[in-house]
């Protein structure tokens, strides 16, 4: 999608367009979720996403940040059984078109929780960059006129409590919060140093239930998914993954797993990807990423026939920590859903908040009142360890 640029911003519509002088100059490499490889993976197995990117520059013309930029169809169907009242309320207020998707423009990752649609130099005006991003973002969509004609709504996702302070200058521009599922996150001690040391530091219940799982999932054997045998389980994984996504509340856009393929290539030993299987057969799979000094719990593929049985679920939770440790990583960001499970293996929650603008005034205003419905799952919560 052509847009011209401006003196404080610089358009594109893939990756490789991006000069290299301008990765280095932002020095966004060291974080995986905004390095050119990982973005890439997901540019090129997503034909249906439009992808775009942002560089904002000073008045010097040097990069100051970096923004990634989704637009999908988010149809109204993704919302699933589990928010009818959503959906109700969706339709009657006419935030959501009664017979079209609603074309959503993303600031953030449409497939992982946390933030990463904007990477800010260290340095900078954290609440001018923020504002610029706004005034780009409009500049973006209402000099193309395809763009301006089709985009519905703006969402800026997943900011964390302690961001907040500075985020909240989107309200400047009409944007509405509201909060969504919590990201578990477990830290993990520096006495970790292995498994056991963790089911030490856990009180008697829950150590054993942790015990317990183990047993149940004795006869599971974890095969590691290599470049050289991931084209022979995909279709496997595929299957397993459409299970989980079928349960879930909510689901902004699905998951192409072919990009497994690009991230193992990319990334190496730094993207985790793991099969759990009962004799010959696929019952799970865990993926991941390393990114600084903590393990991202990405996607999971889980046969629900055979998971309460032989703990399936809980096992992969035990693998990440395993993981984590035996790479001394200091947390685990175990994502979305399933919270309470989540927090019986020491994780927390930690809040994040949505940002949302509908394009057009009267409808805008009618969404705050939509999005005050919207809240996250009330669970409860978990606490494992020993004081």
């Amino acid at each position: 999608m052509f847009c011209k640029n401006t003196n404080t911003a610089l358009f594109f519509s893939t990756i490789d367009e991006i000069p290299s002088d301008i990765w280095d100059a932002l020095a966004c490499k060291k974080n995986s979720y905004f390095h050119p490889n990982f973005l890439k993976s997901l540019e090129k197995n997503h034909p249906k996403i439009i992808f775009s990117y942002i560089v904002l520059m000073n008045d010097k013309k040097q990069p100051t940040a970096f923004a990634s930029i989704k637009i999908i169809d988010f149809h109204l169907d993704s919302i699933k059984k589990d928010f009818p009242f959503l959906r109700d309320i969706g339709q009657k207020l006419r935030v959501f078109p009664p017979k079209k998707p609603l074309k959503l423009l993303i600031c953030g990752n449409t497939f992982v929780s946390g933030e990463h649609g904007i990477f800010i130099q260290e340095k900078q005006n954290k609440k001018a960059i923020i504002k610029e991003l706004a005034e780009s973002i409009n500049h973006f969509v209402n000099s193309n006129r395809k763009l301006k004609k089709k985009v519905d709504a703006f969402l800026l996702k997943d900011y964390a409590e302690e961001s907040l302070s500075i985020t909240n200058e989107l309200k400047q521009f009409k944007y509405h919060t509201f909060s969504v599922e919590p990201n578990m996150k477990l830290q993990l001690q520096e006495n970790w140093q292995t498994f056991d040391d963790y089911l030490a530091a856990m009180k008697t219940k829950f150590r054993v239930k942790a015990r317990k799982a183990f047993k149940q999932s004795a006869e599971i054997r974890i095969e590691e998914v290599t470049l050289e045998n991931i084209e022979q389980k995909l279709p496997k994984m595929t299957a397993l993954y459409e299970k989980v996504t079928s349960n879930a509340g909510f689901n902004l856009i699905d998951f192409n797993l072919e990009t497994y393929k690009d991230l193992k290539e990319r990334l190496g030993d730094n993207y985790i990807l793991k099969t759990y299987w009962l004799d010959k057969k696929i019952v799970g799979f865990i993926s991941g990423m390393i990114n600084n000094n903590s393990l991202d719990a990405h996607f999971v593929g889980i046969d629900y026939q055979l998971n309460r049985a032989h703990a399936i679920y809980q096992r992969m939770l035990y693998s990440y920590i395993e993981i984590a440790i035996n790479k001394k990583l200091k947390t685990i960001n175990f994502g979305r859903t399933a919270s309470e499970i989540k927090s019986s293996v020491g994780a927390v929650p930690q809040n994040l908040t949505m940002y949302l603008r509908h394009k057009k005034t009267i409808k805008n205003k009618i969404l705050k009142l939509f999005l005050q419905r919207v809240q996250p799952t009330p669970f409860k919560q978990k606490f494992p360890f020993k004081k």
